[in-house]
């Protein structure tokens, strides 16, 4: 088997599910029963986080309008990947991963699923030093991925791209708004910035394009903690868009009592939009991966031509492959 007819095999059969309600179970039940299945969640979920998504459920089920499962991620493509500023196999796979966790649903509710991606955009620049067209090329190039899939989905699933920035009338008040968090956020701390962690220092390094302005300040990483800080918990939060009582919130890893921590694929937890899609031989068929920067470093890789009608682009000209020696 080829990778480009694993992938067309894999993607025939998204709309095949043998999922129905069980002997004296409800459909609210039975939604339950699949949103929380282990096959896909790679986390617990706390009692807090339970009772939440049994009242999205009820709420949704109540007004026959359909489930809505919203993830949190960044509008961009991590810079120091080859395939920057534009989506790859990482956002397929991780799109026909959560399609596959929620087709079950679509099959014994009619009113279906939907999937909205509520990402960060106009933050990217001056958190990640990335100009905002390559997020403006990233979304775009993802927005193709999800519209290729679509035929391969059940019908009543519908996926979106919703950028945070869309909550705003413009990008400047937008700017207004995030300079006006940032001070706000600032008087919590006695220096007006807060301590760098060595974690969250790894994490600017792996995240931000180097500038000559931050080498030149030395307070740059605490200040972009600040934003960072500022942005997730006033601007982003405060639009109230992704905390509605009928939205799920969901995530690649564990948001302890806010997000179900679902992974990418079934073999991955790391972020698609800081990593690549990759194949692994498994016997005769393949094994999905996303890997991080780190993970293809430590990983030997080959990489092969293919072609599949309707995936266009750069990043869909060629495929890596994992050494499975």
């Amino acid at each position: 088997m080829t990778p480009a007819n694993y992938i067309i095999d894999s993607l025939n059969t998204l709309k095949t599910t043998d999922a129905s309600l069980r002997e004296d179970e409800t459909i609210e039940d039975a939604i339950y029963r699949l949103l929380m299945s282990k096959k896909f969640r790679k986390y617990s979920a706390q009692p807090h986080l339970i009772e939440h998504i049994k009242n999205a459920i009820k709420i949704n089920v109540e007004k026959q309008e359909p489930i809505n499962a919203t993830f949190l991620h960044g509008a961009y493509k991590l810079w120091r990947l080859e395939e920057s500023p534009s989506a790859d196999w990482a956002e397929l796979f991780a799109a026909m991963y959560y399609t596959n966790w929620l087709a079950p649903i679509c099959s014994i509710y009619k009113p279906g699923v939907w999937f909205d991606y509520f990402v960060d955009d106009l933050i990217i620049p001056k958190l990640n030093n990335i100009p905002l067209e390559d997020v403006t090329a990233y979304r775009k190039s993802f927005q193709a991925v999800l519209d290729f899939l679509k035929p391969y989905q059940p019908d009543n699933m519908r996926m979106t791209i919703t950028g945070v920035g869309d909550q705003f009338d413009s990008s400047e008040s937008f700017d207004e708004k995030l300079a006006n968090d940032v001070q706000k956020y600032a008087q919590q701390f006695p220096s007006g910035l807060p301590e760098v962690t060595e974690s969250r220092s790894i994490m600017i390094n792996l995240n931000r394009k180097p500038s000559e302005t931050d080498q030149n300040n030395p307070d740059w990483k605490a200040k972009n903690v600040l934003m960072h800080d500022a942005y997730i918990k006033l601007t982003k939060f405060e639009t109230g868009y992704h905390l509605q009582p009928n939205k799920i919130l969901t995530f690649n890893q564990s948001i302890p009592g806010l997000a179900l921590g679902l992974g990418t694929t079934k073999t991955s937890i790391a972020k698609f939009w800081a990593g690549v899609g990759t194949l692994k031989k498994d016997a005769d068929s393949y094994r999905q991966y996303i890997l991080s920067p780190k993970q293809i470093e430590t990983n030997k890789i080959t990489t092969e031509q293919i072609a599949i009608t309707g995936l266009t682009g750069k990043n869909f000209t060629s495929i890596r492959i994992i050494d499975s020696e």
